[in-house]
């Protein structure tokens, strides 16, 4: 059995399956794709990736079963569907989603289309050892018990992601106990078969799911939605959207991209925008509100409504239309308040189990926040048009 060195959780012992999955082409693309995206322009040290990252997904999820009672095909599928849970990430991460998914209506944890191919390397790894590959991809989806523990309000990626990249921010704000989470997982339900069952806490853990929503909520506020990467994850976005009108690539061949590849790209075929972000000379915020001064119609645009708001803002400042870029995020949630833990001998949803979780929606609903962006020469300009053009009235200068 092979050990890998993790800074996080020290050595990661592969079994079979995973030394020869981590060898094909599309996990070792993982190496090149960073795990915090444009969060890096903001905390320098925030260069791990998603491959590392997968790899302490795959050790906690080993762990988790081992506590379960499954027979070893049922474990096996699971392991595996841990470590290529990422498998499916486009270049930059979640910051391209949102493009990939407009293309071709498939989230990063859809991978049917990479696991079910047997032309392809990592489908023919799992079909040697016995493994089913659309099994592996429905629990990637989060289908059923055990899908949850990969994909779920209690999933081990979210256990994993939040103490990795606050080891590698350097910020105290992600700290969980991934030990104690791990070890009080169970499965519950009266169906025979674990992968039916229900994910939940064991009795008595009401504060070791709500640690998980305390570090969520203030990763959120401190490193995820930190305005600078904000400002250059909509920069991005743009970018890769005016990049794949522009030249001939496919949105196929643009998902399988790793990070510099498509930087290099956006520099010679966006330059407006791919040269700002290689170089951190980013646009500047002429709207930064909260969600009280919004209106209702506005929180709920869609990406074509954002796009059509630009056009209208660039033409009120007479700018240039590529010059103005619109961010409504979705609308605050809290994900992690339906974990389920056993209270009293029943399953419970946190959010019905703790008064903290009303606490910190509150404090997800006062951190949202919309942005206007735009070259710092435009500023005034776009945000006087912003705030008539989205209904904003006198509100809505950053701070």
């Amino acid at each position: 059995m092979k050990a890998i060195k993790d800074s996080v959780h020290g050595h990661v012992r592969l079994g079979d399956v995973a030394a020869d999955l981590i060898d094909t082409p599309a996990f070792q693309r993982l190496r090149h794709v960073k795990q915090l995206s444009t969060v890096r322009l903001v905390y320098p040290s925030a260069n791990h990736t998603r491959f590392e990252h997968s790899l302490g997904v795959y050790h906690l999820a080993r762990a988790a079963v081992e506590g379960f009672d499954l027979d070893a095909d049922t474990a096996a599928h699971v392991r595996a569907a841990a470590l290529l849970h990422d498998a499916g990430h486009g270049p930059y991460g979640h910051q391209t989603e949102g493009i990939i998914w407009r293309a071709t209506g498939r989230d990063h944890d859809d991978i049917a289309w990479l696991l079910t191919d047997g032309d392809r390397e990592v489908c023919q790894v799992l079909e040697r050892h016995g493994l089913d590959p659309e099994r592996v991809a429905s629990l990637i989806a989060g289908e059923g018990g055990l899908g949850a523990l990969v994909s779920g309000e209690l999933d081990v990626d979210r256990m994993d992601y939040l103490v990795r990249d606050a080891h590698h921010t350097g910020v105290p704000y992600g700290t969980v106990d991934t030990g104690r989470l791990v070890n009080e997982l169970r499965l519950a339900g009266d169906g025979a078969d674990p992968e039916d069952a229900e994910l939940v806490l064991a009795a008595g853990n009401v504060p070791t799911a709500e640690s998980l929503l305390v570090a969520r909520s203030l990763m959120n506020a401190v490193v995820y939605r930190h305005h600078v990467s904000r400002v250059a994850g909509a920069m991005l976005e743009r970018a890769c959207e005016r990049y794949l009108d522009r030249s001939d690539t496919d949105v196929e061949t643009f998902r399988r991209m790793a990070d510099h590849d498509l930087l290099v790209e956006l520099r010679e075929s966006v330059p407006e925008l791919g040269r700002r972000i290689e170089r951190r000379d980013l646009y500047k915020r002429a709207v930064w509100v909260g969600l009280r001064e919004v209106p209702a119609g506005t929180v709920d645009a869609g990406h074509a409504e954002e796009v059509a708001a630009e056009r209208e803002i660039a033409d009120a400042a007479g700018v240039d239309r590529e010059a103005v870029v619109v961010d409504v995020p979705s609308r605050p949630g809290l994900k992690e308040s339906g974990s389920r833990v056993v209270v009293d001998g029943v399953p419970q949803r946190l959010e019905d189990a703790s008064e903290l979780v009303g606490g910190l929606r509150n404090a997800e609903r006062r951190r949202w926040t919309l942005g206007v962006y735009c070259p710092p020469e435009h500023v005034d300009a776009v945000g006087e048009a912003a705030r008539d053009v989205l209904g904003l009235g006198s509100v809505g200068r950053p701070a």
